[in-house]
Protein backbone atom coordinates (compact mmCIF):
# COMPACT_ATOMS: atom_id res chain seq x y z
CA UNK A 1 0.00 0.00 0.00
CA UNK A 2 1.17 3.61 -0.72
CA UNK A 3 0.20 6.71 0.51
CA UNK A 4 -1.40 9.39 -1.80
CA UNK A 5 -1.93 13.44 -0.60
CA UNK A 6 -5.10 14.92 -1.79
CA UNK A 7 -5.85 17.92 -2.46
CA UNK A 8 -9.22 19.20 -2.95
CA UNK A 9 -11.30 22.58 -2.80
CA UNK A 10 -14.43 22.45 -1.10
CA UNK A 11 -16.89 26.11 -0.36
CA UNK A 12 -13.87 27.77 -1.69
CA UNK A 13 -11.63 26.40 1.01
CA UNK A 14 -8.41 24.19 0.10
CA UNK A 15 -7.91 20.68 2.03
CA UNK A 16 -4.51 18.49 2.10
CA UNK A 17 -5.59 14.68 3.13
CA UNK A 18 -3.32 11.96 3.14
CA UNK A 19 -5.33 8.34 2.27
CA UNK A 20 -3.21 4.48 1.47
CA UNK A 21 -4.62 2.72 -1.77
CA UNK A 22 -2.27 0.22 -3.82
CA UNK A 23 -2.23 2.63 -6.67
CA UNK A 24 -2.71 6.51 -7.90
CA UNK A 25 -6.26 5.44 -9.97
CA UNK A 26 -7.53 3.49 -6.64
CA UNK A 27 -6.52 6.70 -4.74
CA UNK A 28 -8.49 8.98 -6.95
CA UNK A 29 -10.94 7.19 -6.49
CA UNK A 30 -10.91 6.28 -2.96
CA UNK A 31 -10.49 10.42 -2.39
CA UNK A 32 -13.50 11.13 -4.96
CA UNK A 33 -15.63 8.97 -3.01
CA UNK A 34 -15.09 10.44 0.42
CA UNK A 35 -13.36 13.65 -0.26
CA UNK A 36 -16.47 16.32 -0.44
CA UNK A 37 -16.11 19.07 -3.19
CA UNK A 38 -13.58 19.02 -5.86
CA UNK A 39 -10.13 17.02 -6.09
CA UNK A 40 -7.33 19.32 -7.61
CA UNK A 41 -4.40 17.17 -7.14
CA UNK A 42 -3.36 13.58 -6.44
CA UNK A 43 0.54 12.83 -5.76
CA UNK A 44 2.20 10.38 -3.83
CA UNK A 45 3.84 10.98 -0.87
CA UNK A 46 6.02 9.74 2.06
CA UNK A 47 3.56 8.02 5.22
CA UNK A 48 2.80 10.28 7.99
CA UNK A 49 5.15 10.65 11.15
CA UNK A 50 2.43 8.53 13.28
CA UNK A 51 2.41 5.68 10.84
CA UNK A 52 6.06 5.84 10.19
CA UNK A 53 6.81 5.06 13.94
CA UNK A 54 3.80 3.00 13.83
CA UNK A 55 5.74 0.49 11.52
CA UNK A 56 9.24 1.16 13.40
CA UNK A 57 7.53 0.07 17.07
CA UNK A 58 5.97 -3.32 14.96
CA UNK A 59 9.49 -3.91 12.79
CA UNK A 60 10.83 -3.70 16.92
CA UNK A 61 7.96 -5.77 18.29
CA UNK A 62 8.36 -8.60 15.13
CA UNK A 63 12.35 -8.76 15.84
CA UNK A 64 11.04 -9.63 19.72
CA UNK A 65 8.19 -11.71 19.03
CA UNK A 66 8.14 -12.74 14.97
CA UNK A 67 4.33 -14.07 13.80
CA UNK A 68 4.96 -17.30 12.38
CA UNK A 69 2.62 -19.65 10.73
CA UNK A 70 2.51 -23.14 11.57
CA UNK A 71 4.14 -25.15 8.10
CA UNK A 72 1.41 -27.51 8.28
CA UNK A 73 -1.51 -25.12 8.31
CA UNK A 74 -0.07 -23.15 5.52
CA UNK A 75 0.43 -26.72 3.47
CA UNK A 76 -3.43 -27.34 4.31
CA UNK A 77 -4.84 -23.85 2.88
CA UNK A 78 -2.47 -24.14 -0.24
CA UNK A 79 -3.88 -27.92 -1.02
CA UNK A 80 -7.30 -26.46 -0.35
CA UNK A 81 -6.83 -23.49 -2.79
CA UNK A 82 -4.98 -25.67 -5.66
CA UNK A 83 -8.58 -28.13 -4.97
CA UNK A 84 -10.63 -25.45 -4.89
CA UNK A 85 -9.16 -23.39 -8.25
CA UNK A 86 -9.00 -26.85 -10.09
CA UNK A 87 -12.73 -26.77 -9.94
CA UNK A 88 -13.43 -23.90 -11.20
CA UNK A 89 -13.99 -21.59 -8.02
CA UNK A 90 -12.79 -18.23 -8.46
CA UNK A 91 -9.69 -17.40 -6.81
CA UNK A 92 -11.66 -14.94 -4.49
CA UNK A 93 -14.00 -17.37 -3.40
CA UNK A 94 -11.56 -19.57 -2.63
CA UNK A 95 -9.10 -17.19 -0.77
CA UNK A 96 -12.57 -16.01 1.37
CA UNK A 97 -13.15 -19.82 2.53
CA UNK A 98 -9.99 -20.35 2.94
CA UNK A 99 -9.63 -17.81 5.52
CA UNK A 100 -12.79 -18.65 7.43
CA UNK A 101 -11.42 -22.50 7.35
CA UNK A 102 -8.07 -22.33 8.45
CA UNK A 103 -7.31 -22.51 12.50
CA UNK A 104 -4.00 -20.65 12.60
CA UNK A 105 -5.17 -16.97 13.36
CA UNK A 106 -1.62 -15.03 11.83
CA UNK A 107 -2.83 -17.26 8.40
CA UNK A 108 -6.43 -16.12 9.24
CA UNK A 109 -5.88 -12.49 8.97
CA UNK A 110 -2.94 -12.79 6.01
CA UNK A 111 -5.59 -14.44 3.79
CA UNK A 112 -8.42 -11.72 4.77
CA UNK A 113 -6.08 -9.19 4.07
CA UNK A 114 -5.36 -10.85 0.64
CA UNK A 115 -8.87 -11.11 0.17
CA UNK A 116 -9.34 -7.27 0.59
CA UNK A 117 -6.34 -6.62 -1.73
CA UNK A 118 -7.80 -8.91 -4.33
CA UNK A 119 -10.95 -6.71 -3.83
CA UNK A 120 -8.91 -3.57 -4.85
CA UNK A 121 -7.69 -4.76 -8.12
CA UNK A 122 -4.10 -6.07 -6.71
CA UNK A 123 -3.36 -9.49 -8.18
CA UNK A 124 -2.25 -12.75 -5.44
CA UNK A 125 0.87 -12.47 -5.83
CA UNK A 126 0.81 -9.10 -5.60
CA UNK A 127 -1.20 -9.20 -2.47
CA UNK A 128 0.60 -11.88 -1.44
CA UNK A 129 3.79 -9.75 -1.47
CA UNK A 130 2.99 -7.58 1.40
CA UNK A 131 3.38 -11.13 3.57
CA UNK A 132 6.44 -12.48 2.09
CA UNK A 133 8.31 -12.94 5.40
CA UNK A 134 5.59 -15.17 6.96
CA UNK A 135 4.32 -16.95 3.69
CA UNK A 136 7.93 -17.62 2.15
CA UNK A 137 9.35 -16.68 -1.31
CA UNK A 138 8.99 -19.92 -2.54
CA UNK A 139 4.77 -18.93 -1.84
CA UNK A 140 5.12 -16.32 -3.87
CA UNK A 141 7.43 -17.31 -6.79
CA UNK A 142 4.97 -20.15 -7.06
CA UNK A 143 2.02 -17.98 -7.20
CA UNK A 144 4.01 -15.80 -9.53
CA UNK A 145 4.18 -18.95 -12.04
CA UNK A 146 0.37 -20.08 -11.79
CA UNK A 147 -0.60 -16.39 -12.63
CA UNK A 148 1.93 -16.01 -15.76
CA UNK A 149 1.02 -19.72 -17.16
CA UNK A 150 -2.86 -19.20 -16.05
CA UNK A 151 -2.67 -23.08 -14.12
CA UNK A 152 -3.12 -21.92 -10.37
CA UNK A 153 -4.26 -25.22 -9.21
CA UNK A 154 -1.04 -27.09 -10.57
CA UNK A 155 1.40 -24.38 -9.51
CA UNK A 156 -0.60 -24.42 -5.89
CA UNK A 157 -0.44 -28.36 -5.81
CA UNK A 158 3.39 -28.50 -6.81
CA UNK A 159 3.82 -25.94 -3.85
CA UNK A 160 2.22 -27.68 -1.68
CA UNK A 161 4.71 -30.68 -2.37
CA UNK A 162 7.79 -27.83 -1.92
CA UNK A 163 6.58 -27.00 1.02
CA UNK A 164 6.17 -30.92 2.42
CA UNK A 165 9.54 -31.52 1.35
CA UNK A 166 10.91 -28.13 3.06
CA UNK A 167 9.18 -28.93 6.23
CA UNK A 168 10.03 -32.69 6.29
CA UNK A 169 14.03 -31.63 5.99
CA UNK A 170 13.30 -28.55 8.99
CA UNK A 171 11.46 -31.71 10.71
CA UNK A 172 14.92 -33.80 9.99
CA UNK A 173 17.08 -30.64 10.48
CA UNK A 174 15.40 -30.53 14.12
CA UNK A 175 15.46 -34.30 15.02
CA UNK A 176 19.69 -34.30 14.10
CA UNK A 177 20.17 -31.18 16.59
CA UNK A 178 17.86 -32.89 19.12
CA UNK A 179 21.30 -34.79 20.73
CA UNK A 180 23.65 -31.64 20.45
CA UNK A 181 21.37 -29.10 22.22
CA UNK A 182 20.14 -31.45 24.90
CA UNK A 183 24.18 -32.11 25.83
CA UNK A 184 24.61 -28.32 25.62
CA UNK A 185 22.20 -27.20 27.87
CA UNK A 186 23.03 -29.81 30.22
CA UNK A 187 26.89 -28.33 30.10
CA UNK A 188 25.05 -25.34 30.46
CA UNK A 189 23.52 -25.96 33.93
CA UNK A 190 26.39 -28.15 35.14
CA UNK A 191 28.23 -25.28 34.76
CA UNK A 192 26.20 -22.73 36.41
CA UNK A 193 25.40 -24.90 39.41
CA UNK A 194 29.44 -25.34 39.66
CA UNK A 195 29.65 -21.41 39.54
CA UNK A 196 27.25 -20.75 41.77
CA UNK A 197 27.47 -23.38 44.72
CA UNK A 198 30.94 -24.95 44.42
CA UNK A 199 33.52 -22.72 43.11
CA UNK A 200 32.79 -20.22 45.72
CA UNK A 201 33.42 -22.68 48.52
CA UNK A 202 36.97 -23.09 47.38
CA UNK A 203 37.16 -19.51 46.44
CA UNK A 204 37.40 -18.80 50.74
CA UNK A 205 39.72 -21.67 50.52
CA UNK A 206 42.20 -19.81 48.10
CA UNK A 207 41.85 -16.79 49.61
CA UNK A 208 43.33 -17.75 52.97
CA UNK A 209 46.38 -19.71 50.98
CA UNK A 210 47.26 -16.05 49.99
CA UNK A 211 49.33 -17.46 47.68
CA UNK A 212 49.33 -17.14 43.38
CA UNK A 213 47.11 -19.12 41.51
CA UNK A 214 47.94 -20.67 38.94
CA UNK A 215 46.26 -19.50 35.16
CA UNK A 216 43.17 -22.33 35.35
CA UNK A 217 42.26 -21.29 39.07
CA UNK A 218 42.25 -17.55 38.08
CA UNK A 219 40.40 -17.90 34.81
CA UNK A 220 37.68 -20.38 36.99
CA UNK A 221 37.49 -17.44 40.02
CA UNK A 222 36.99 -14.46 37.40
CA UNK A 223 34.09 -16.63 35.78
CA UNK A 224 32.61 -17.45 39.05
CA UNK A 225 32.93 -13.75 39.86
CA UNK A 226 31.28 -12.66 36.39
CA UNK A 227 28.75 -15.11 36.86
CA UNK A 228 27.83 -14.14 40.65
CA UNK A 229 28.27 -10.42 40.80
CA UNK A 230 26.99 -9.67 37.07
CA UNK A 231 24.67 -12.67 35.93
CA UNK A 232 21.74 -10.67 35.35
CA UNK A 233 23.62 -8.26 33.35
CA UNK A 234 25.25 -10.64 31.05
CA UNK A 235 21.76 -11.98 30.83
CA UNK A 236 20.09 -9.13 29.66
CA UNK A 237 23.22 -7.81 27.40
CA UNK A 238 22.84 -11.14 26.07
CA UNK A 239 18.90 -10.79 24.99
CA UNK A 240 19.61 -7.07 24.12
CA UNK A 241 22.50 -8.62 21.46
CA UNK A 242 20.04 -11.05 20.00
CA UNK A 243 17.04 -8.57 19.42
CA UNK A 244 19.70 -6.12 18.04
CA UNK A 245 20.79 -8.91 15.49
CA UNK A 246 17.79 -10.08 14.10
CA UNK A 247 16.64 -6.30 13.47
CA UNK A 248 19.68 -5.10 12.03
CA UNK A 249 19.13 -8.65 9.55
CA UNK A 250 15.91 -7.08 9.11
CA UNK A 251 16.31 -4.41 8.50
CA UNK A 252 19.47 -2.91 7.72
CA UNK A 253 20.67 -4.19 4.41
CA UNK A 254 24.58 -3.64 4.80
CA UNK A 255 24.53 -5.68 7.79
CA UNK A 256 22.23 -8.52 6.05
CA UNK A 257 24.54 -8.58 3.11
CA UNK A 258 27.76 -9.13 5.87
CA UNK A 259 26.16 -11.65 7.59
CA UNK A 260 24.94 -13.53 4.75
CA UNK A 261 28.83 -13.64 3.50
CA UNK A 262 30.13 -15.20 6.28
CA UNK A 263 27.83 -17.45 7.29
CA UNK A 264 28.59 -19.43 4.06
CA UNK A 265 32.51 -19.89 5.63
CA UNK A 266 30.84 -20.78 8.86
CA UNK A 267 31.81 -24.70 9.55
CA UNK A 268 28.52 -27.34 8.79
CA UNK A 269 26.25 -24.11 8.61
CA UNK A 270 27.31 -22.66 5.26
CA UNK A 271 27.63 -26.17 3.43
CA UNK A 272 23.76 -26.78 5.30
CA UNK A 273 22.44 -22.74 3.58
CA UNK A 274 24.56 -23.31 -0.15
CA UNK A 275 22.77 -26.51 -0.64
CA UNK A 276 19.57 -25.83 0.86
CA UNK A 277 19.48 -22.22 -0.85
CA UNK A 278 20.90 -24.13 -4.72
CA UNK A 279 17.89 -26.62 -4.12
CA UNK A 280 15.58 -24.58 -3.61
CA UNK A 281 16.48 -22.17 -6.84
CA UNK A 282 16.92 -24.31 -9.42
CA UNK A 283 14.09 -26.35 -7.96
CA UNK A 284 11.72 -23.16 -8.88
CA UNK A 285 14.05 -22.25 -11.90
CA UNK A 286 13.10 -26.09 -13.33
CA UNK A 287 9.37 -25.60 -12.53
CA UNK A 288 9.14 -22.34 -14.68
CA UNK A 289 11.29 -23.63 -17.75
CA UNK A 290 9.19 -26.93 -17.74
CA UNK A 291 6.03 -24.28 -17.42
CA UNK A 292 7.29 -22.85 -20.85
CA UNK A 293 8.36 -19.36 -19.13
CA UNK A 294 11.41 -17.69 -20.91
CA UNK A 295 14.44 -18.04 -19.35
CA UNK A 296 14.87 -14.22 -17.95
CA UNK A 297 11.52 -14.26 -16.14
CA UNK A 298 12.29 -17.86 -15.11
CA UNK A 299 15.16 -16.13 -13.37
CA UNK A 300 13.45 -13.18 -12.16
CA UNK A 301 10.91 -15.45 -10.22
CA UNK A 302 13.20 -18.13 -8.93
CA UNK A 303 15.73 -15.25 -7.65
CA UNK A 304 12.64 -14.70 -5.37
CA UNK A 305 13.29 -17.57 -3.56
CA UNK A 306 17.18 -16.52 -2.66
CA UNK A 307 17.21 -15.38 1.01
CA UNK A 308 20.79 -15.12 1.24
CA UNK A 309 21.57 -11.78 -0.54
CA UNK A 310 25.21 -13.28 -1.48
CA UNK A 311 23.93 -16.00 -3.07
CA UNK A 312 21.56 -13.39 -5.04
CA UNK A 313 23.74 -11.47 -5.97
CA UNK A 314 26.00 -14.27 -7.76
CA UNK A 315 22.68 -15.97 -9.23
CA UNK A 316 21.43 -12.18 -10.33
CA UNK A 317 24.56 -11.76 -12.85
CA UNK A 318 23.39 -15.24 -14.82
CA UNK A 319 20.38 -12.86 -16.02
CA UNK A 320 22.34 -10.13 -17.17
CA UNK A 321 24.60 -12.48 -18.97
CA UNK A 322 21.80 -14.59 -20.78
CA UNK A 323 20.60 -10.96 -21.53
CA UNK A 324 23.85 -9.92 -23.59
CA UNK A 325 23.40 -13.28 -25.51
CA UNK A 326 25.85 -15.48 -23.06
CA UNK A 327 24.87 -19.18 -23.26
CA UNK A 328 23.11 -20.39 -19.84
CA UNK A 329 26.13 -22.59 -19.78
CA UNK A 330 28.73 -20.31 -19.18
CA UNK A 331 26.66 -17.46 -17.18
CA UNK A 332 26.16 -20.63 -14.67
CA UNK A 333 29.70 -21.38 -14.74
CA UNK A 334 30.73 -17.80 -14.29
CA UNK A 335 28.98 -17.58 -10.86
CA UNK A 336 31.77 -19.81 -9.62
CA UNK A 337 28.66 -21.89 -7.49
CA UNK A 338 28.22 -24.92 -9.73
CA UNK A 339 30.35 -27.54 -9.88
CA UNK A 340 31.56 -29.09 -12.95
CA UNK A 341 29.53 -31.96 -13.44
CA UNK A 342 26.84 -29.83 -13.10
CA UNK A 343 27.94 -27.22 -15.87
CA UNK A 344 28.45 -30.62 -18.34
CA UNK A 345 24.81 -31.57 -17.64
CA UNK A 346 23.14 -27.88 -18.41
CA UNK A 347 25.13 -27.67 -21.51
CA UNK A 348 23.77 -31.04 -22.65
CA UNK A 349 20.45 -30.29 -21.32
CA UNK A 350 20.59 -26.51 -23.17
CA UNK A 351 22.36 -28.65 -26.57
CA UNK A 352 19.40 -31.02 -26.62
CA UNK A 353 16.81 -29.42 -25.63
CA UNK A 354 15.58 -30.82 -22.44
CA UNK A 355 16.87 -28.28 -20.18
CA UNK A 356 14.38 -29.48 -17.53
CA UNK A 357 15.22 -32.76 -17.42
CA UNK A 358 18.69 -31.85 -16.89
CA UNK A 359 18.16 -29.34 -14.61
CA UNK A 360 15.88 -31.66 -12.07
CA UNK A 361 19.14 -33.95 -11.91
CA UNK A 362 20.77 -30.69 -10.83
CA UNK A 363 18.00 -30.21 -8.31
CA UNK A 364 18.11 -33.46 -7.35
CA UNK A 365 22.20 -33.56 -6.85
CA UNK A 366 21.70 -30.04 -4.47
CA UNK A 367 18.97 -32.19 -2.55
CA UNK A 368 21.03 -35.30 -2.13
CA UNK A 369 24.11 -32.74 -0.84
CA UNK A 370 21.90 -31.34 2.05
CA UNK A 371 20.06 -34.39 2.95
CA UNK A 372 23.52 -36.26 3.36
CA UNK A 373 24.84 -33.39 5.79
CA UNK A 374 21.50 -33.14 7.50
CA UNK A 375 21.60 -36.98 7.92
CA UNK A 376 24.98 -37.35 9.33
CA UNK A 377 25.28 -33.89 11.52
CA UNK A 378 25.20 -35.20 14.42
CA UNK A 379 28.18 -37.31 13.37
CA UNK A 380 29.98 -33.79 12.22
CA UNK A 381 29.36 -32.04 15.60
CA UNK A 382 30.06 -34.60 17.81
CA UNK A 383 33.92 -33.81 17.98
CA UNK A 384 33.34 -30.30 18.55
CA UNK A 385 31.41 -31.11 21.36
CA UNK A 386 33.89 -33.94 22.30
CA UNK A 387 36.38 -31.06 22.51
CA UNK A 388 34.17 -28.54 24.47
CA UNK A 389 32.87 -30.83 27.04
CA UNK A 390 36.96 -32.08 27.51
CA UNK A 391 37.94 -27.78 27.73
CA UNK A 392 35.55 -27.51 30.17
CA UNK A 393 35.91 -30.12 32.38
CA UNK A 394 39.93 -29.92 32.11
CA UNK A 395 39.61 -26.20 33.33
CA UNK A 396 37.53 -27.03 36.31
CA UNK A 397 39.96 -29.79 37.33
CA UNK A 398 43.09 -28.16 36.84
CA UNK A 399 41.23 -24.61 38.57
CA UNK A 400 40.47 -26.61 41.67
CA UNK A 401 43.38 -29.08 42.01
CA UNK A 402 46.68 -27.67 41.09
CA UNK A 403 46.03 -25.28 44.40
CA UNK A 404 45.40 -28.73 46.41
CA UNK A 405 48.23 -29.54 44.37
CA UNK A 406 50.43 -26.95 45.46
CA UNK A 407 49.04 -26.57 49.38
CA UNK A 408 50.04 -30.43 49.61
CA UNK A 409 53.11 -29.95 47.82
CA UNK A 410 53.62 -26.99 51.01
CA UNK A 411 52.73 -29.02 53.57
CA UNK A 412 54.69 -31.91 52.79
CA UNK A 413 58.21 -29.81 52.91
Amino acid sequence: MKYFEIHSLFKGKKAIKVIKAPNKTDAIGMAKSKTPGVILNVKETSAPVEDQLENLKNNIMNAIIKKSIQMKDLIAAVRQLAVMTDAGISIHDSIEEVSKATVDKTLKEIFEQVDDDLNSGLSLAESMMSFRHELGDVTIAMVELGESTGNMAESLEKLAEILEEIEENRQKFKKALRYPITVIIAIGIAFTILMVYVVPKFKSIFEKLKADLPAPTKILLFMEHMVNNYGHLLLIGLVVTIVTFKYLLKNNEDFKAQYDRYILKVYLIGNITFYATLSRFTLVFTELIRAGIPISDALDTALLTLDNVHLKKKLAAVKTSVSRGVSLTEAFRDTGLFEGMLIQMIRAGEQSGTLDKMLDKVTGYFKSKFNEIIDNIAAYIEPILLAFIAGMVLLMALGIFMPMWDMAQAVKN
